[in-house]
């Protein structure tokens, strides 16, 4: 997709009472909508944006599930991407984690407005009294006051931090709104829900995972962490590195860079044939195909019931007739209306590969697009797809697409005129020598400024990935060049007071950077 930029923050925003699930009309136009009628819908993307690899799942009354691989895992090479090749589902994987907790619900042993502490008592946010009422449901919801993607660069790219250091980081992260006092995505709770999970049950989260859901859903290809891959048959990542922003430019190979820390925010990897057993099981309120209920029908439910308002608008439009009236984030899923009707959903966003997901319940329908590019191709499939299966009149997706891409292009350059390598006017203040030392964050850690050869450097201590020559850039600031793929640069600025620095605060180069990439966050200080 030439000129489209895409990352976290855009995939959510693209993310933008049903009947029973075990008792579906049987629509026609659903259940023969055969390969080839499916492969016409698919096709025309892959060639008009170049993606290069995707796999398709669809599950509708009346017909098995449709699975289906397209492409190649790994441009320039010819491994196809087939109906077991593995994913990073990203996102998706909270689903997973609140339906873990469901099952302990179930169990009866926690309970969703259990006080956190009641189970972590170490755990503790900025605020006392905000650490007192925080419940399990407010891990999950996405309200707790903290500021968007708050913690990630921890695990973003993957570093030393592992998923105890969550709760370590929490008393440092300060709120940007009150507590339950609007929406601000972030990953550090669920990471904190994969602890709970681990405290109460008594198993490591990815064990929990994979013996009390995978198991039981037959999903054989999945792993609960990227770690635990045993297998070629990977998708490979692909992203635009520019010039001048991520987002733009020909695709290119990129390597995975997410941590296991975030895990049970981020972290399953599953095949197409994974997430068909997925959406059937979601679809039946969580009845497995022999009649047992793997979660209640209480719990599918409690999962699905919104909890906290994420945008709202004028509905549908003439360029985009899927565009939702109302979203809200309920427990590791959004839920909105699609075309008149309930769409439960998520996306999910690495480095290199995003993903969609969408059910219809009272349809009985789900899709789910997996892709190996970091480009939302993978949303404007899902919404051609579901249009054919629900028979809404006939919209133009790939052309939708096209349009989106260019105005995201163009808004993406409009926003860096002039270029990100200008320096702004001003020079450092000190002598190199007096900016060198050892600075540490409460939340992420230290990073070390050295000089060398007449020139600072820079090394994020957690983050190997991130060490990189500082070039002045502007009033005692300086810019880092990291490696082309490692991640979005900083601007690292110096605060100078009577002639020695006193503290040092960072903001991401590109305003076009993902919201992972948290550098205003940080507020270092020397290190004595």
């Amino acid at each position: 997709m030439s000129g489209f930029t895409i990352d976290r923050r855009t995939a959510l925003a693209l993310s933008l009472g049903g009947a029973s699930a075990l008792a579906f009309p049987r629509l026609a136009f659903a259940a023969e909508l055969d390969e080839a009628a499916i492969d016409a819908i698919v096709t025309p993307f892959l060639t008009a944006f170049e993606t290069p690899g995707l796999a398709v799942a669809i599950v509708r009354p009346g017909a098995p599930a449709f699975v289906k691989g397209y492409g190649v895992r790994t441009l320039g090479k010819p491994a196809p991407v087939d109906v077991h090749t593995r994913f990073g589902i990203a996102s998706h994987s909270k689903a997973f984690t609140a339906a873990a907790l469901a099952l302990l619900v179930d169990g009866g042993k926690l309970g969703w407005e259990d006080p956190v502490v009641k189970h972590l008592p170490e755990f503790r946010m900025s605020d006392p009294a905000i650490t007192q009422m925080m419940t399990v449901r407010d891990l999950l919801v996405h309200r707790s006051g903290l500021p968007l993607g708050a913690g990630d660069l921890m695990f973003f790219p993957a570093g030393s931090h592992v998923a105890a250091d969550a709760l370590k980081a929490l008393p440092y992260l300060k709120p940007a709104r009150g507590f339950r006092a609007g929406y601000d995505y972030d990953n550090i709770l669920y990471i904190v829900a994969g602890l709970l999970i681990e405290r109460v049950s008594g198993m490591p989260w990815t064990q929990f995972i994979a013996t009390r859901l995978f198991a039981p859903l037959g999903m054989d290809d999945a792993v609960a962490s990227r770690s635990l891959l045993k297998t070629d048959n990977v998708a490979g990542r692909h992203a635009r590195l520019g010039p001048p922003v991520r987002g733009i430019g020909k695709l290119e190979v990129v390597q995975p860079d997410e941590g296991p820390m975030v895990d049970a925010a981020g972290g399953i990897n599953a095949s197409i044939s994974d997430m068909a057993k997925w959406l059937q099981a979601q679809l039946a309120q969580g009845a497995l195909p022999g009649g047992k209920q793997l979660w209640s029908k209480d719990q599918a439910r409690e999962m699905w019931k919104p909890q906290t308002i994420t945008a709202s608008s004028d509905g549908p439009s003439a360029d985009n007739p899927a565009r939702p009236i109302l979203q809200a984030y309920a427990l590791g899923w959004f839920v909105q209306d699609y075309r008149g009707l309930r769409m439960i959903q998520h996306s999910g966003g690495l480095s290199g590969q995003v993903t969609y997901t969408g059910l219809l319940p009272g349809r009985g329908i789900g899709v789910s697009v997996l892709s190996n590019v970091e480009e939302p191709v993978s949303s404007a499939i899902r919404n051609a797809i579901l249009d054919r299966l629900i028979d809404a009149p006939a919209f133009d997706w790939v052309g939708s697409y096209r349009t989106r891409m260019k105005a995201g292009a163009d808004d993406a350059l409009a926003s860096v005129e002039g270029g990100v390598d200008k320096a702004p006017a001003g020079t450092p203040s000190l002598p190199l020598a007096a900016y060198a030392g050892r600075y540490r964050d409460p939340w992420y850690g230290d990073v070390v400024v050295s000089e060398k050869g007449g020139k600072l450097w820079i090394d994020f201590t957690p983050t190997p990935v991130f060490k990189s020559v500082l070039d002045p850039w502007g009033p005692d600031a300086f810019r880092t060049r990291f490696a082309k793929d490692a991640g979005e640069d900083a601007v690292v600025r110096f605060e100078v007071k009577g002639g020695k620095v006193a503290g040092m605060t960072m903001k991401p180069l590109s305003p076009l950077a993902d919201f992972s990439y948290d550098y205003q966050h940080l507020a270092f200080v020397p290190v004595p």
